[in-house]
C-alpha cells in the first residue's frame, strides 16, 4: 500500500518500521573523483522506529517547500507540487524514486526500509532534495524520451536483418531488440542525471538547513556500482565529490 505522507500516515509507517527494524539487516541495495567517499564520523547503529518517524516528519516539513521552490524558480509549467509518499509494502528495498501520477504530479516516494536505513535527517533531506532534483531537470521525460528511440534503432535494425527468417524468428527477434534497445536508450545518460541531480540535490537540502556533505555520507554504506558501461549510477566517490563541489560553492 503506498499512503500520501500526512500526519495519519504516521501510524502506519510506524508500525512498518518497528517490524523492518527488528527483523532484517538491511544492506543498501562523469568525471571519475580523485577522492573516496569518506567514511562516517559516527556510529553506524539503526534508530528506533519513533525516532525513524520524527526525522522523516521532520525533512518532509522542511525539503518540501524548498524543492517546490527551486522547482518554481527553475522552470516554466512544470508542476511543482510534490507528493510525499511512504511505500510500507513489506519486503521492499532500500529505495527512493520519483515518478509521476496519472494527472502528471510529481511524487517521491520511499520505501520503509530506506527510511529505516537513514541514519540521520540529513541523509533523508539529501535523497529527497536529489529525487526532486530529478523531477525538476526533466530526467524522467529525457529517459522515456531515449528509451522510445533506442527501442526503435533497435528494433529496425532487427527488422532488416531478418528480413528473409520466418515470421515466429523474426518477431522474437525485433521483440528482444525492442527490449535492448530501450535499456541502452534509457541508461544513455543515466549517469549524468545521477550526477546532475545529487548538484541540486545538494542545494536543496543546504536550503532546507540540512547538511548535504553529512547526508552524502549514505554513499558510505552503499555497494560501489564502479565506472561500469550501460551502468545505471557513477562510481560512489564521483557522486560524493559532485556533493562537495557544489556544498563548497553555497
Amino acid at each position: 500500500m503506498v499512503l500520501q505522507y500526512v500526519s495519519l500516515a504516521r501510524v502506519a509507517l510506524a508500525g512498518a518500521l518497528a517490524a523492518a527494524l527488528a527483523g532484517c539487516s538491511v544492506a543498501p541495495a562523469p568525471q571519475q573523483a580523485s577522492r573516496p567517499v569518506p567514511s562516517a564520523p559516527e556510529p553506524v547503529a539503526r534508530l528506533s522506529s519513533d525516532q525513524a518517524v520524527r526525522n522523516f516528519d521532520a525533512v518532509v516539513r522542511r525539503v518540501e517547500p524548498v524543492a517546490e521552490s527551486e522547482c518554481r524558480a527553475r522552470t516554466r509549467g512544470l508542476d511543482c507540487d510534490f507528493l510525499i509518499q511512504v511505500d510500507t509494502r513489506p519486503g521492499q528495498p532500500v529505495n527512493a524514486f520519483h515518478t509521476l501520477d496519472a494527472e502528471g504530479r510529481p511524487l517521491i516516494v520511499f520505501t520503509v526500509a530506506m527510511i529505516a536505513e537513514a541514519r540521520n535527517q540529513d541523509e533523508l533531506a539529501f535523497v529527497m532534495g536529489h529525487e526532486a532534483a530529478h523531477h525538476i531537470a526533466g530526467h524522467l521525460v529525457q529517459t522515456q524520451r531515449n528509451a522510445g528511440l533506442g527501442a526503435v534503432v533497435f528494433g529496425t535494425l532487427a527488422s532488416l536483418a531478418t528480413s528473409g527468417a520466418s515470421d515466429a524468428v523474426r518477431q522474437a527477434t525485433v521483440e528482444q531488440a525492442l527490449q535492448a534497445g530501450a535499456l541502452v536508450g534509457a541508461r544513455t545518460y543515466s549517469k549524468e542525471n545521477e550526477l546532475e541531480a545529487d548538484a541540486l540535490g545538494t542545494v536543496i537540502a543546504a536550503r532546507a538547513g540540512f547538511d548535504p556533505l553529512r547526508g552524502a555520507l549514505f554513499f558510505s554504506r552503499l555497494p560501489d556500482p564502479g565506472d561500469q558501461f550501460l551502468g545505471s549510477h557513477p562510481p560512489n566517490a564521483a557522486r560524493f565529490e559532485t556533493v562537495r563541489q557544489v556544498a563548497a560553492t553555497l
